[in-house]
Order: structure tokens, then sequence, then C-alpha cells
């Protein structure tokens, strides 16, 4: 053989002996067709092929995105990330469905000790006594909601609460995070009722928070409960009796589908509004191309954390779960919609979170400017204390410095 062909079959074999580049594949678990599919649904899927690809290859190959409906059931997420992590080769779920689905979620990624990124999710115990190496929440959580919009509301007179409640994870925590803001600031809970998800007919909860003459009714749901709920209590004379709704979740597409003559005067807290500067402006005008509504805080959160996620896969060349992780942990968080927020060990995001009031009729400029910025909450203040959420991990991690001083 001679030395030319020699060198050609040594070059062939070494490329044969090179194994390919593994690509990065990443699950969007969303509510596509039910009261979430406006807040996640097709336009948590668009956002994070939207992130992937302005960010390019990764590890030699373009991102790969698949989505699938979780159908607001926790047994029916675990089949669907149990199969992508086993089966399908998924390194890393976003989104992640309502509270409920996104505990059961955060068990299985801690089993398969594979990464999950949650951003539709808001019960503060993913990132409490639930907390997990493999999990981030990445957008609002109760804690934060129940701060902003709370203390805001008690602090300018709204001494007295009642609460309807979505009878789930999430709805249970948020009025549990709010009555203790309102309690603290010195305003008093009267009680609390709980819907089942997606109920159609509030009647006898209104009824209730009604009779109770508290001056605040506060939703702890969200979706078309929460829409649900304010177009009913319109209709039971709600405000005019004297009482106000406090929307503790609210969306952007929420006061859509309510009007602003419905929904003036609302406050709600966000970690994005689409209108916020010429960046959030941006990426909402590409979306709302895409999907036919300005996006959600969950579907902004969705192209941000999948952002970061393939920054720190490219920096490391790495898809190990836990390197990534520690990296996330490391990076600041910088995009048109965070800025320097910080990923704790506990898998909370620190950012600033923004009260939004919605606007008279007569305010509005055009089409989706529905609301204006009326405080901007730091971080650190927006969301809970490490040391305060009963996060082992934060435990383990204060007695492991204290070994190695």
């Amino acid at each position: 053989m001679s030395r030319k062909n020699l060198a050609l079959l040594v070059a062939i074999l070494a490329t044969a002996a090179t194994p390919a580049a593994a690509q990065v594949k990443i699950g969007v678990l969303s509510d596509m067709n039910s009261l979430y599919a406006d807040i996640t649904g097709k336009g948590t899927g668009v956002a994070a092929r939207m992130a992937a690809e302005d960010f390019g290859p990764v590890l030699g190959k373009p991102v790969e995105i698949v989505t699938a409906d979780h159908q607001n059931k926790a047994d029916v997420a675990v089949n669907i990330v149990r199969n992508w992590y086993d089966n399908e080769g998924v390194d890393m779920v976003t989104d992640g469905g309502s509270s409920a689905v996104a505990l059961a979620v955060e068990d299985v990624s801690r089993q398969k000790q594979k990464l999950v990124l949650f951003n539709g999710p808001a019960s503060s115990d993913i990132t409490g006594k639930n907390c997990s190496p493999y999990a981030a929440h990445w957008n609002y959580d109760t804690y934060a909601l129940s701060h902003v919009t709370g203390s805001a509301i008690v602090k300018s007179g709204g001494k007295s609460w009642f609460f309807i409640g979505a009878d789930y994870a999430f709805g249970h925590a948020l009025e549990r995070d709010t009555a203790q803001v309102v309690e603290a600031e010195g305003g008093k809970v009267t009680g609390a009722v709980y819907a089942p998800i997606n109920t159609s007919d509030f009647s006898s909860f209104l009824l209730q928070a009604q009779a109770s003459k508290a001056q605040i009714i506060g939703l702890a749901n969200a979706g078309g409960d929460t829409t649900n709920s304010i177009k009913q209590g319109a209709e039971f004379g709600i405000a005019q009796g004297g009482q106000k709704f406090a929307a503790l979740l609210m969306f952007i597409t929420d006061v859509h589908a309510l009007g602003l003559k419905a929904a003036q005067g609302l406050q709600f807290t966000t970690a994005f509004y689409w209108d916020q500067n010429d960046e959030t402006r941006a990426f909402s005008q590409r979306f709302i191309k895409e999907v036919g509504h300005m996006p959600t805080m969950v579907q902004a959160g969705v192209y941000s954390a999948t952002l970061h996620y393939l920054k720190a896969v490219k920096a490391l060349n790495s898809k190990d779960p836990l390197k990534v992780m520690a990296k996330m942990r490391e990076t600041p968080i910088n995009d048109f919609m965070t800025h320097n927020g910080k990923l704790r060990i506990d898998g909370r995001v620190v950012r600033d979170m923004y009260l939004l009031q919605v606007k008279k009729p007569e305010e509005s400029k055009g089409d989706w400017d529905y609301a204006k910025i009326i405080q901007t909450v730091p971080g650190d203040q927006a969301f809970r204390p490490l040391d305060k959420g009963g996060c082992p991990l934060v435990t383990a991690a204060k007695a492991e410095s204290s070994q190695t001083k």
C-alpha cells in the first residue's frame, strides 16, 4: 500500500472512531388545550425554538425542541417526562405545567438525574422543602406574588381578605403565602374557599366571598379560572357592593380576555411586560407574528431559561446535568427580560419583579397597551430569603461550609 493510501486509510479509521457530537434535546411540557393554553401552550414551544435558533448549534449540532401536553394531570406529565428522559434522549425539560404537575415532574427529574427548568408553575415549595439539585424555578412563585401584590394592596387600605383559590397545590400555596403577608401587614383573613380546576360556575364561591364582607377577594387561581371569577363577579355586583378583586396571578392574555373595561385598575405581579423597553418590544413583535398574542412571562421565561442552559452547555462542552447546573449558577442571567439574575443553590432564580396596574380604556394607546409598571421590586426583596424555605440543599451547603472553615 502506498504512503498516500495508507494515510487516507488512517484518516478514515480515525474519523470512524471519533464519536459524533451528542445533540442537545429539550422537552417543552405545557398545557396545550385547556385553561392555561394561552399562558403556556403553543407559545412556550415557540419561545424555546426561538432561543435555540438564536443561539445556534451546540456540541456541533442544531438543538432539537420537542413539545407535549400534560393535560394538567400529574400522572400524564410523569409518563411523558419518564419517556423523554429514558427513551427519547431529552436532556432538559422546561415550562413544566401547573404546580401539582411540576412537583411530580421534579421528583422524576431527581430520580433520573436530568434537568428541569420550571416556568409555568408557581408553588414556592418547588424551591423549598421539595428543592432538587436538578431543578430550577425561573420566573415567579407564590412567595413573590404574595409579597409584591398582596403587600401593595394591604398598604393601600385593603385590610380584610377572603380567598377563592384553585383546589390543588398552587392555589393552596398562593393562599397560604398571601395570608401570611396580609396578617404580617396588619390585615386579617376572614376565610377561604377552593374551587376545582377549570370550573365553569363560580357562583357558590362568589356568594361566600360576598357574604364575608371582606374588602378584598383574593383570587388564588390563574388563567381561565381567574377571568371567569372576575366576569361572574361583575354579574353578582361585587364591585358595586364595595368589594375589590385581587388577581394574585394574572397574565397579559387574561387582561386581553377580560377587556380593559372589566379589568381596569387591577394590580398584578409579573417578571416581564412586553412594552418595558426596546429589547422586550423586539422579542414580543417576533413572538406575536407566530403565536397571535403578546408573550406572557411564562413564554418569555422559557426563552430565557433555554438560552441560559445552552450557554452553559456550550461553555462546558458537556451536557453533564450537575456541571451544567453549577455553571448556570455561577453565570449571571442576562437577556431581554432578565438583568443580572442569579440562580441560587435552592433552584430559585432571583430577579426583579414588577407590579403592574391595568390601564383605563381611555389610557390605552393601541392593541395590547394594557398596563403600566407602577413599582419595580428588587429580587432580594421579592423572593423568599435563602434560609427561610426549608430547602435541604441549603442546610447541607451550610454544614459543608462550616466544616471547611
